[in-house]
């Protein structure tokens, strides 16, 4: 077993590492909780310029055309500084979903702007009270001629303010996986938002669509099969997901290791209490243990192999690991770790967000069981 990155690979890991502590340093990530856009301009700009927005979308299009494999370095190094960007919702999950059903103009209109970073796609999926599966879609498409109506409310719509076109999933029928996907322009007659922040104070927004008139031709995929492009796509991104948990796991446990080494009671360092190095020891066994876990599953994808159980499973130990982390971190910082001027509570906040959306726990472990089970 190898699990060895080719030299290509660490130089990749190295590029992305440098931009991120350039242009994504912690007050960077404070500011961007403030910040209309919810993300450093520049740091999009130099993410563009070393063609990493489009890492993973096809090389025709713009892109690089690289594997989940580059893509687990590039998110683990993302989520080690916990940089904000819409490159998950635009490059990842609009673009995926684009190259496997869109057609040949809206691959043509749209994958080379996403890929360069100068168009910013977002989707809007989940709804209020509603759950991460197809059945969770209430949203409305009515048939109108050769066009359709949208009617209903999206929750927690990432960079929607930002958007130059929304990827929203809408009912076309009774039967449960019958959702079909549609590029709406967030400025068409009938499209609201208003800010809806979550726990980590990132970019999202609650967007209705009141009657809103969407032409035939922005339809993405043959009637009937948006649900099964969206599922397929979403596995890629949790994968994905999960790195960026794994690099914000480590980076939470380095950042409490050097606390404890240098905090002192007792006339001796933290680190010399027995039971909190045990602490200590247990989530790095974790960390380790969950990165082995998420690089398997990239491989998996990579090499064309079945993920549907190691995606929900990467994502689920990933993301408990993340928060299991932050909180061993707030324990050993004590009343501290939870003041604005410390890092952790960046990633605590973060921690906790990431494992509520793109698939729960409870929904991860449902698609766990049944393929353990059917």
């Amino acid at each position: 077993m190898d699990l060895d990155f080719t030299g290509e690979q660490e130089l990749l890991r190295e590029t992305v590492r440098g931009v991120c502590a350039q242009h994504a340093a912690m007050d960077a990530v404070r500011a961007s909780e403030d910040d209309p856009n919810g993300f450093p301009a520049e740091l999009w700009k130099q993410l563009g310029e070393l063609d990493l927005i489009g890492l993973t979308l096809p090389e025709e299009a713009g892109g690089s055309g690289q594997t989940a494999l580059e893509a687990v370095i590039l998110y683990e190094e993302m989520g080690r500084a916990l940089a904000p960007s819409p490159h998950f919702v635009s490059a990842v999950m609009a673009g995926g979903v684009l190259t496997r059903a869109g057609n040949a103009a809206q691959q043509e209109r749209w994958l080379p702007g996403i890929a360069s970073g100068q168009q910013i796609l977002t989707t809007a999926w989940l709804e209020a009270e509603h759950g991460f599966g197809a059945e969770g879609v209430a949203l409305r498409a009515e048939p109108d001629g050769t066009d359709v109506v949208l009617s209903g409310t999206k929750t927690l719509v990432p960079y929607a303010n930002v958007a130059d076109r929304l990827v929203v999933l809408a009912r076309t029928g009774d039967a449960p996986a019958a959702v079909d996907l549609f590029l709406v322009d967030p400025a068409a007659a009938g499209v609201t938002m208003e800010p809806c922040p979550n726990i980590a104070s990132e970019n999202s927004h609650t967007v209705r669509f009141e009657g809103v008139r969407v032409s035939g031709t922005d339809r993405v995929g043959e009637p009937g099969t948006g649900w099964a492009t969206w599922d397929e796509t979403m596995c890629d991104g949790a994968i994905l997901l999960a790195a960026q948990a794994i690099g914000g796991a480590a980076a939470v446990i380095a950042i409490t290791v050097d606390y404890a080494l240098n905090r002192e009671q007792f006339d001796k360092p933290l680190a010399a209490f027995q039971s909190l190095s045990h602490y200590l020891a247990d989530r790095d066994t974790e960390v380790e243990g969950a990165r082995t876990l998420v690089y398997e599953a990239a491989w998996a994808r990579a090499t064309g192999r079945p993920v549907t159980r190691l995606a929900p499973m990467a994502k689920y130990m990933a993301c408990r690991t993340f928060v299991e982390s932050t909180k061993t971190a707030q324990q050993i910082w004590g009343g501290m770790g939870f003041t604005l001027e410390a890092d952790v509570q960046l990633f605590f906040r973060r921690a906790k967000a990431l494992q509520l959306t793109w698939w729960d726990d409870r929904h991860c472990e449902e698609r766990i069981a049944a393929d353990v089970l059917d």
